[in-house]
């Protein structure tokens, strides 16, 4: 899909200092034709300013996408509120703490195909390098020497190598996934029944697109990002919740989610 316009979706909530990290690492992509969607759960005005400097620096097109009011945990919601305004014929979701490796866009369109969904991994940051980035703001500090020094992990998936597709049974993460917009769209996109975090935006997601027939491919030594530091913001009774509500579902058979996409007001 060589050309073809994509929409970087980033699930956002709060943290604006990670969040201009990562406008900066997506203005210095090897590939070039896509669009900012910031997706935020919340309705900040502090944030909507934020993101208005952005924009007139940026010559990349950055859209705020906001809810209504900060109502709990509506990332689904917000994501489908993304989707129905992306233009891009291909889509990918990142999370608001990850930032991506310069040819990171690059490699999910040379993998890019029809009825598949694609996934990558992240280098799990430390916490002194975290605070580093934020103080610094100085992306080279996501060299491997830096990582290594300090005590980043999963640093097999640092390197961004060429595409290498691998078909898994499971492995989309919600930070790190991308597919054509029409297939996500063929489901009623993100099931906004899911209010709490762990598994409606990634778990859910992915034994419907299964069964609807999509194939899940692994770029994960592709597709590379850096997840900042930060205390856990989900617990296991979080997950646990999100996990009986799948069951439920699976059972029911409901690929096609019932408040989804199409029940936008």
């Amino acid at each position: 899909m060589k050309g073809k316009k994509v929409s970087i979706i980033i699930a956002f909530y709060k943290n604006t200092a990670a969040l201009a990290l990562i406008i900066k690492a997506l203005a210095l992509q090897t590939y070039r034709n896509f669009e900012i969607l910031v997706a935020e759960d919340d309705n900040n005005p502090n944030t909507r300013l934020f993101i208005e400097e952005l924009t007139a620096n940026s010559s990349i097109p950055i859209k705020h996408i906001a809810q209504s009011e900060d109502a709990g945990f509506r990332k689904n919601k917000i994501l489908n509120k993304a989707i129905h305004h992306a233009e891009g014929e291909f889509i990918i979701f990142i999370d608001g703490d990850c930032i991506p490796h310069k040819n990171f866009i690059k490699r999910y369109v040379e993998a890019a195909e029809p009825k598949a969904a694609l996934f990558g991994r992240r280098v799990m940051l430390s916490e002194p390098l975290t605070q580093k980035l934020y103080q610094s703001k100085n992306l080279s500090l996501l060299s491997f020497w830096h990582l290594l020094k300090n005590g980043a992990k999963g640093l097999k998936y640092s390197f961004s190598l060429p595409v290498i597709k691998q078909i898994r049974e499971i492995g989309i993460y919600g930070c790190n996934w991308g597919l054509y917009k029409n297939e996500i769209v063929a489901i009623n996109g993100f099931d906004e029944d899911y209010i709490t975090a762990g598994v409606g935006e990634d778990s859910d997601i992915e034994w419907r697109l299964k069964k609807n027939g999509i194939q899940l491919i692994s770029i994960r030594f592709s597709a590379t990002e850096y997840h900042l530091h930060h205390p856990l913001n989900y617990s296991d009774t979080d997950v646990n919740i999100g996990l009986n509500q799948m069951e439920i579902k699976k059972i029911a058979g409901e690929i096609r989610c019932k408040n989804g996409l199409e029940q936008l007001p």
